[in-house]
């Protein structure tokens, strides 16, 4: 701040420093004025404009100072009144355009709020003829039942993220945290992909010795359906192994698969937003959305996510859940 007040005033304190060399210079040539006294002059009037730069570097930059450290968040509390008519020049259009955003994210917050609400409203709507077109392809026969019913939960399922993905801004007020029986809920969503898993010739290994854990159910259910139809989407004919156990007080849940796996350089942005992969570019049925979804649910449940792959051979996740002390109980409401 100090080099950058400098440079601002630097036409008068040259200003100044030219008058005081010009003294100097007339008083060294002409004879008829003393030199000594005006070089004291001089030195003495140096010692007090330096003075009065310091002062008024404390005085003129507080303002300037405050907006510098402005963590532009609309909030004008911290910015010092202004104690100059160019001040407050600059202070009544940061409050005008400031104001002018508050009314512009009011307005899209609201329009926000209306798509959300419409989109919700419009995917509740579509769950009725589907529910009602389920019972109508249980009444069909193989092999056209196994065909639509795969069809079917295509549509469900990406209805159902939809809704998930349009729940996670507000995710933390949905919260509820309890004990929640982990086996039930991996059986229940295997029930849900029986028909993609008998279409696909695949089975299921399940070993889960830690049944519970402190979490929201129908939460840990989305991820668990995400991991799920990953693995199912990419593996062909084969076993997915899914295990939870105990680690250090805390519950581990793993999800093998012995699909194509996941290019080492792909890794790191699985859970990108939009991210397919840089070897498939042909595969126009994924999203790029399911992995980047669980990231952002695990993060309030406090779940870690670690993957590991390689190409041909498979890909395993990992969840690792919080211990019951890491949860606020103001939070949980247990």
């Amino acid at each position: 701040m100090v080099k950058n007040y400098l440079i601002e005033r630097r036409s008068w304190i040259l200003l100044i420093l030219f008058l005081y060399f010009f003294i100097l210079f007339v008083a060294f040539f002409d004879s008829t004025i003393p030199l000594l006294p005006i070089v004291y002059i001089v030195f003495l009037s140096l010692i007090i404009f330096t003075i009065f730069l310091i002062v008024r570097y404390h005085k003129e930059t507080k303002f300037y100072k405050s907006l510098e450290a402005w963590e532009n968040n609309l909030d004008l509390k911290s910015i010092s009144s202004p104690e100059s008519p160019f001040e407050k020049l600059i202070e009544d259009s940061v409050v005008s355009q400031t104001e002018f955003l508050k009314r512009i994210a009011s307005q899209n917050q609201i329009s926000l709020e209306q798509e959300k609400d419409e989109l919700l409203s419009w995917i509740h709507e579509v769950k009725t003829p589907l529910t009602a077109m389920r019972l109508m392809i249980d009444r069909l026969e193989e092999p056209m039942k196994s065909q639509l019913n795969y069809e079917w939960l295509r549509i469900h399922l990406l209805l159902d993220q939809q809704l998930y993905q349009k729940r996670i801004p507000f995710m933390e007020n949905d919260l509820y945290i309890e004990n929640t029986d982990v086996k039930a809920l991996i059986i229940k969503e295997i029930k849900e992909l029986k028909s993609w898993c008998i279409q696909k010739g695949i089975g299921f290994d399940l070993h889960i010795e830690a049944g519970e854990v402190l979490s929201d159910a129908k939460w840990l259910a989305f991820i668990i359906r995400q991991l799920l139809t990953n693995a199912i989407k990419y593996s062909e004919a084969s076993d997915i192994h899914i295990r939870s156990f105990q680690q250090n007080g805390q519950t581990v849940l793993e999800v093998e698969d012995f699909g194509r796996g996941i290019d080492p350089k792909d890794l790191p942005r699985i859970f990108d937003k939009g991210f397919t992969s840089t070897a498939k570019h042909q595969d126009h049925a994924a999203t790029g959305m399911g992995l980047y979804l669980v990231k952002k649910v695990a993060k309030p449940l406090l779940i870690n996510i670690d993957v590991q792959s390689k190409p041909e051979s498979g890909t395993t996740f990992t969840l690792l859940f919080p211990k019951r002390n890491q949860f606020d109980t103001t939070i949980t409401g247990m």
